[in-house]
């Protein structure tokens, strides 16, 4: 571990109920040196964190609502897929601002700023989070093992839960491998999709007309549904206390000089991480809008019925190994995350360690139950809809991860000097109000069965 530069700290900042106390992921904490002297160098130094955060906006849960938001609506939630990612890049700015200027992650800050009894409800909000996350990375991963090597589904989800070993084993090497592991991983599924997009030769003009929102996503409950479970599996809870926390694994001076520069280099990784899920994401929503929506495949959600049709579709099993392989490599990027993540919201909110193989071996037996039910009991029809509806289950919690994390960002008692500008507070503040909106009109539909 890097010795972490000390000199000059600004004095602790006064709006919050004392020090932050250990840092969550403490062995990874300023372990990766920023010392380079180019631009080049020092940028390239804060490069990684930003692809953690990347993965949860690819991961299995996406899939599901893209294919179905594709093959049912062809281009139209293009426009979402593309707000969701504009949303994403603003909202992780403010956890890079937050974990580097407070010195907190966002489970911290609510620990600190929160009543017991309120920090313990968002605590819980925040575990069944990771759980639902969890239970997409499952389902996504057996799946994956199902289409590439036949390996039946209720045992694909058992097999799942060795994924541990592979955590354990990166974490015991080095964080920077963390990193390396899940950018090849990002690579290879973004080779996969060129694949398939050159295949299924999408209309380009269908693609930039789909960007233009339209009332009909407000107007149509079905619509709507996707919509959110589009922006549930793009702008996830998690993420944002995973990279309020991961930004701290950089060996920036604690200085005021140090963090300002920390929180540039940090900002533009996200941003340019989250650029590359944005083209994944979309290259979801395209191929299933090109290979199934125009040729009458409406009620495609399955994803091994997508896999299945893939390749008489485009002409070639090319597409649906490249289709398989891809899933798969988002399955094992997911599981590397959520298990980070999980492991910062136990320790932020609660001050409890546990080790990374424990707390593992917890949240995946807890999203394998479910699984192995529905898997059982409903085949991989209800699997897709359970993949679905995790997504919704995580856009309908993401008010209680975002709205804190606006208010900490722009309190001047809370953040000092590297409080958040008055444009990025007001337009997060939109963002969040936006969400919270269309959460409410879902309710409201849902119970009045529209």
């Amino acid at each position: 571990m890097i010795d972490v530069p000390q000199t000059s700290a600004p004095s602790p900042l006064s709006g919050w109920r004392g020090q932050p106390g250990a840092p969550s992921l403490q062995e990874a904490h300023g372990s990766v040196g920023v010392g380079g002297r180019t631009r080049l160098r020092r940028f390239l130094a804060f490069f990684g964190p930003g692809y953690l955060v990347a993965v949860g906006y690819m991961d299995p849960g996406n899939w599901a609502t893209s294919l179905a938001g594709g093959s049912q609506f062809g281009y139209s939630l293009m426009a979402v897929v593309a707000l969701s990612s504009l949303m994403a890049m603003l909202l992780q700015a403010l956890c890079a601002r937050l974990g580097v200027g407070a010195g907190r992650d966002l489970a911290q800050a609510c620990r600190d700023a929160f009543p017991k009894p309120v920090a313990f409800v968002l605590w819980i909000l925040a575990e069944a989070a990771i759980c639902a996350t969890d239970l997409a990375e499952v389902i996504g991963t057996a799946i994956g093992l199902n289409l590439l090597f036949g390996v039946p589904l209720e045992i694909g989800v058992v097999i799942t839960a060795l994924d541990v070993f592979l955590v354990l084993m990166l974490q015991r090497i080095g964080f920077r491998w963390i990193e390396a592991f899940v950018i090849g991983l990002l690579f290879v599924i973004a080779a996969c999709f060129a694949i398939q997009l050159a295949m299924a030769d999408p209309d380009l003009g269908a693609v930039i007309r789909g960007l233009a929102p339209t009332i009909e996503l407000v107007q149509n409950p079905a619509m709507l549904y996707i919509a959110l479970g589009i922006v549930g599996a793009t702008v996830m809870p998690h993420n944002l206390y995973l990279h309020s926390s991961v930004v701290q694994t950089r060996g920036y001076e604690r200085t005021e000089a140090g963090k300002r520069e920390a929180i540039k280099w940090a900002t533009l990784d996200s941003t340019i991480a989250l650029s590359f899920a944005f083209l994944i994401n979309s290259s979801i929503l395209i191929l299933a809008a090109a290979a199934f929506h125009t040729t009458g495949n409406t009620e495609v959600a399955e994803l091994g019925e997508a896999h299945t049709l893939l390749g008489p579709l485009l002409g070639g099993a090319i597409a649906a190994t490249a289709f398989g392989v891809a899933l798969l490599c988002c399955g094992l990027n997911s599981t590397v995350t959520a298990t980070l993540a999980g492991q910062v919201v136990m320790e932020g909110f609660l001050r409890i360690r546990l080790a990374p193989w424990l707390r593992r071996l917890i949240t995946r037996t807890i999203a394998i139950v479910p699984a192995i039910l529905v898997t059982l009991y409903y085949g991989e029809s209800g699997t897709a809809r359970l993949l679905v509806l995790s997504q919704v289950v995580l856009s309908l919690q993401l008010p209680f991860a975002i709205i804190p994390l606006v208010w900490f960002t722009a309190s001047r008692v809370k953040m000092g000097g590297f409080v958040a500008p008055r444009w990025m507070s007001v337009t997060a503040g939109l963002v969040a109000a936006v969400i919270v909106a269309l959460n409410v009109k879902l309710v409201v539909d849902f119970l009045s069965g529209a």
